[in-house]
């Protein structure tokens, strides 16, 4: 049985996105969803992080890019 957090998010998934992605600038997240991404954490902070605390919308968007496939293309875009 998968282990869920306290608002029931699955670990196993939060963790395949920390994997692949934890090391990724709040900064540089911002730019693709909005300066409210990770709000109270510095731009400097890296997604591993802080991925725990995020808040629903800003993991959720994450996710479904994640999901989809999209979130490597849109981080590459956003660093340059």
């Amino acid at each position: 049985m998968k282990e869920t957090g306290l608002d029931g998010r699955h670990r196993d998934k939060d963790g395949e996105i920390s994997k692949k992605h934890g090391n990724t600038l709040v900064g540089t997240l911002r730019k693709i969803y909005g300066k409210t991404f990770a709000a109270g954490y510095p731009e400097s902070t890296q997604l591993g992080e802080v991925l725990l605390q995020l808040n629903e919308t800003s993991l959720s968007q994450l996710r479904r890019d994640h999901g989809t496939g999209h979130l490597d293309h849109k981080i590459r875009q956003a660093s340059k």
